[in-house]
């Protein structure tokens, strides 16, 4: 079940939202439990008694950990981890290293493994990275681990961001999982409301109407194809998978505000970035936090050698490629991004103040729509061609790019680009808070209103509804 469908849209949030608050409060929890595993069920029913027994086991495992002390701690936090960690690699990354073996044994002219291909649980990616902080955090000190094991179990499967995020850290979310009465008011369920219609609006009239030109260039032969319509398809592909995605998140954020979560921001105007390490600061802002401080800090971060924190930052963004998905193009996405991270830091920062924000932009824009086609491409080979095809300048057959999609790329560019004048963004920080006048939540009520039926009017007479996160 995807938030972009009339079945959750119809029924599921209706059902919840209601029952959700006519139930006492210390029921509330119990109610969002039962929804969210009703919820990951439906998409997911082979893998919830997994997803479930995993969460069991690290609960006693951080109970244990918070009351020992000294080697058998670190042994605890480790078990932790290790149970995360192999799970997460078999689900996601057996196929991978099966299909390897294989290439390597056919190269020695010898048969393949017997093996049977492992299906892929729903949302893994996400939620192994926050019952990886549970752990983590309480180790640190951060916060006292949880006293109901129902209370961490909806914490990990708390369906507005279960499939998609944003990655929510245990110690930001801690004291909202066992009260959350400063934040169940009117405000915050109206603009919760907004928030969710302005992201089913970027996910379906947007991402969606690009997605189905981006998919058809993408699944042509590059190589025939001319160098304008793959510049289109790519920014296309660009535009989709930002609305896409932030979408998403603007979807959680607002369904977990309505019912008093407080989720962090995910997405910050990431195109008019002036360098790539600016973009990571804007894209995706949850797994570079997450990257940050679970991962490259405690691998020194920048407390070493500069030739040392070259290779942390390289590493981090091939283990963030790998995070993505298991294939080949996604580690080279990993490392192409950590190229210029350590360019950034050598002298492309310099080159970018010299040459000003507006050139800064546009070129940091090109170089993450060639990222971009490494991450979309369905092989290497496919992306190498793509790309040549890009800088070639040549003619070639060209897809037709109906009116629709010609408008959405224009719209998507308009909001993508705008918060390049600082009033804009800072306006937009403004319109998604949630201290609003009276008058403000009259009008973003009726615009959610009028995004909601747009929307839901775009997904019954549309059957093309894609869910990228299956890849991830």
């Amino acid at each position: 079940m995807v938030f972009s469908s009339s079945l959750f849209l119809l029924y599921f949030l209706p059902a919840f939202l209601i029952l959700y608050f006519v139930v006492p409060r210390f029921l509330k929890n119990y109610v969002a439990l039962i929804s969210s595993v009703f919820f990951y069920a439906w998409g997911a029913p082979d893998f919830i008694f997994i997803v479930l027994g995993s969460i069991i086991i690290d609960f006693y495992l951080v109970k244990f950990l918070y009351t020992s002390t000294g080697n058998k701690k670190r042994w605890l936090t480790g078990a932790s981890i290790a149970l995360n960690i192999g799970m997460l690699s078999y689900f996601k990354y057996a196929n991978f290293f099966v299909e390897n073996i294989d290439a390597l044994l056919g190269v020695a002219g010898m048969g393949p493994v017997s093996w049977t291909q492992v299906a892929l649980p729903i949302g893994i990616s996400f939620f192994t990275f926050q019952k990886m902080t549970y752990a983590i955090d309480v180790y640190r000190g951060l916060h006292p681990p949880l006293k109901k094991v129902t209370d961490l179990a909806l914490y990990i499967l708390m369906f507005p961001q279960l499939i998609a995020g944003p990655i929510v850290r245990f110690n930001e979310i801690a004291q909202q999982l066992v009260d959350r009465r400063s934040n169940e008011n009117t405000d915050n369920r109206l603009t919760g409301f907004f928030r969710f219609a302005v992201g089913l609006a970027k996910k379906v009239l947007i991402a969606n109407t690009l997605g189905a030109y981006a998919d058809s260039v993408f699944a042509a032969d590059p190589d025939i194809l001319s160098t304008s319509t793959l510049w289109i398809g790519i920014i296309a592909y660009a535009f989709q998978i930002y609305y896409d995605f932030a979408g998403y998140s603007d979807m959680a954020i607002g369904l977990g505000r309505m019912i008093g979560f407080d989720f962090p921001e995910n997405f910050n105007n990431p195109y008019i970035s002036q360098n790539i390490s600016e973009f990571w600061r804007r894209w995706h802002m949850t797994l570079g936090r997450w990257m940050r401080d679970y991962l490259y800090i405690p691998l020194g971060g920048s407390k070493v050698s500069v030739r040392r924190m070259y290779y942390n930052l390289w590493l981090v963004f091939l283990i963030s490629g790998l995070w993505h998905g298991a294939a080949w193009n996604f580690v080279v996405w990993g490392a192409f991004h950590g190229f210029f991270l350590i360019a950034d830091r050598m002298f492309l920062l310099r080159f970018y103040e010299r040459i000003g924000k507006f050139p800064s932009v546009l070129i940091t824009f090109v170089v993450t729509l060639v990222g971009w086609v490494l991450f979309r491409a369905e092989s290497i080979d496919q992306a190498w061609s793509y790309i040549a095809g890009m800088f070639a300048f040549r003619g070639g057959e060209e897809i037709f790019a109906a009116n629709s999609v010609w408008f959405m790329i224009a719209f998507g560019g308009i909001f993508g680009f705008i918060a390049y004048f600082p009033a804009i963004e800072q306006w937009q920080v403004r319109l998604f808070g949630k201290q609003q006048k009276f008058r403000n939540l009259i009008l973003m009520t009726l615009a959610s209103v009028i995004l909601f039926v747009l929307s839901l009017s775009s997904i019954t007479s549309s059957g093309f509804n894609p869910f990228i996160y299956f890849r991830f």
